[in-house]
């Protein structure tokens, strides 16, 4: 609503209750992206396997697969590291 504040969001705190001691809510959300992340390296290493072996060496495959790649570890990368300065502004 427009007329109300903004609210940080905070998960629920009946699933928080529940977590044994000593796991937090952001290690779950830590360990789900490398579950995540390990999942797109499979399916990356099978597309770049197939893409190579079916497409009669086309050289836009070769900057294409580098450029996925790039990008992709540098957005991993900074998904991993909790590091949001540029969102600071945004934030109550």
């Amino acid at each position: 609503m427009p007329d109300q504040p903004l609210q940080p969001f905070a998960p629920p705190t009946i699933l928080l209750s529940h977590l044994p001691p000593g796991l937090s809510a952001g290690l779950l959300v830590t360990w789900g992206l490398y579950a995540v992340f390990a999942l797109w390296t499979l399916f990356t290493i099978v597309a770049i396997y197939h893409w190579l072996k079916y497409s009669h060496a086309s050289w836009v495959a070769f900057p294409a697969m580098a450029a996925h790649i790039i990008i992709s570890l540098s957005l991993m990368s900074y998904a991993l590291s909790g590091n949001a300065l540029f969102l600071a502004g945004y934030l109550p």
